[in-house]
């Protein structure tokens, strides 16, 4: 989780949403990734989506089955729906989101049994860390949108 934390500081530097993201394999991380939706001009480039590319370039495979994704805030549904089809083993993530979680927060979709994809989900992982982060982040945002200022 601190690489991911890490990777976060990268995209709050970049102006981006500071979110990061790694996928790690038999302990070591394969795929990195961070939020780059504003750079890329991307909607779907969120952390977790650009650390499992990333990863599945390395591995050659769209098929993460036996990798962990941490992730410092909780995955969107755009992002679990990724998550599934890549067959994630085990996702641990930060910080709740109250407005866009998918794993709690405001639907469970790890928990809905019709799905075909199962995983371990831990939420809460260094969660004042990623969270203190977006926090101060957004709060960045409307002190510079009170000011007449514009924002991405």
């Amino acid at each position: 989780m601190r690489s991911a934390l890490e990777l976060a500081e990268q995209a709050q530097n970049a102006g981006e949403v500071p979110v990061g993201a790694v996928v790690v394999k038999n302990g070591t991380i394969i795929g990195r990734g961070y939020n780059r939706p504003i750079t890329t001009a991307d909607p779907t480039a969120h952390a977790e989506v650009m650390a499992m590319r990333d990863a599945a370039q390395h591995l050659g495979n769209y098929r993460l089955a036996e990798c962990t994704l941490y992730v410092t805030l909780e995955p969107c549904a755009m992002c679990v729906g990724a998550i599934f089809h890549a067959r994630i083993a085990r996702l641990v993530y930060g910080a709740p989101d109250p407005k866009t979680g998918a794993c709690g927060s405001v639907i469970d979709l790890p928990k809905e049994g019709r799905l075909n994809h199962h995983m371990q989900v831990i939420g809460n992982v260094l969660a004042e860390e990623g969270g203190g982060r977006l926090k101060q982040f957004f709060a960045g945002r409307r002190k510079v949108t009170a000011n007449g200022g514009e924002t991405g």
